[in-house]
């Protein structure tokens, strides 16, 4: 009974998952004191450029960088309009790798500028793992979701895409790790972690 019990609640989990992703969308007025972009795309980098100049934030850390990628090149990769944004307001992180040292880059950021409030740009199937590795790593600062969505997804019938469908449970269960590496008593996180390096 337990293990059917469990099975059914982490259905019901992965459902509610599914669906909250599908129907997130970016604040209509979002204003904060910086913003954060995780890489893994130009729409997420265009997209928190577009929020710099409209001036909702005082200044932008593109986090996860590529350490052999200049600062050129990802103007190349830009909307021509937005490029002066990225030159005068834009930090560059190359520590990062994943979602973990994402949220490690971006607290040192963040403790260096004295920000209190963050506007958070990544896809939207990226946001819940994003936003738990964020707020496990500085628990006083406000982030605000500001998701992007990911024109190769079909999040309308997420359960009719077979690709969908599995980036979405494969998300579920790093996002229920990253949950849980913020729990667990210290001795069990160097496993959680080992697990959790992928992205």
């Amino acid at each position: 009974m337990a293990l059917a019990g469990a099975i059914v609640g982490v259905t019901l989990g992965f459902a509610d998952f599914a669906e909250g992703i599908a129907r997130a969308e970016p604040p209509a007025d979002p204003h904060a004191d910086a913003i954060v972009v995780l890489t893994g795309g130009p729409a997420r980098i265009d997209g928190a450029l577009q929020l710099l100049a409209e001036h909702r934030a005082g200044r932008l850390l593109i986090s996860g960088v590529n350490p052999n990628v200049s600062s050129g090149e990802i103007a190349g990769t830009v909307r021509r309009d937005l490029r002066d944004d990225l030159k005068c307001c834009t930090d560059l992180g190359r520590r990062a790798s994943n979602t973990i040292s994402n949220a490690v880059e971006t607290r040192d950021w963040v403790a260096e500028r004295g920000f209190s409030s963050l506007i958070v740009v990544t896809s939207n199937y990226h946001m819940p793992r994003s936003l738990a590795e964020l707020e496990g790593a500085m628990p006083g600062v406000e982030l605000i979701p500001f998701p992007v969505p990911d024109p190769q997804l079909h999040l309308a019938e997420w359960w009719r895409d077979p690709p969908t469908f599995g980036l979405l449970l494969k998300e579920y269960g790093k996002y229920l790790m990253a949950k849980a590496r913020h729990v667990l008593p210290a001795g069990m996180q160097p496993v959680m972690q080992a697990s959790a390096t992928s992205g």
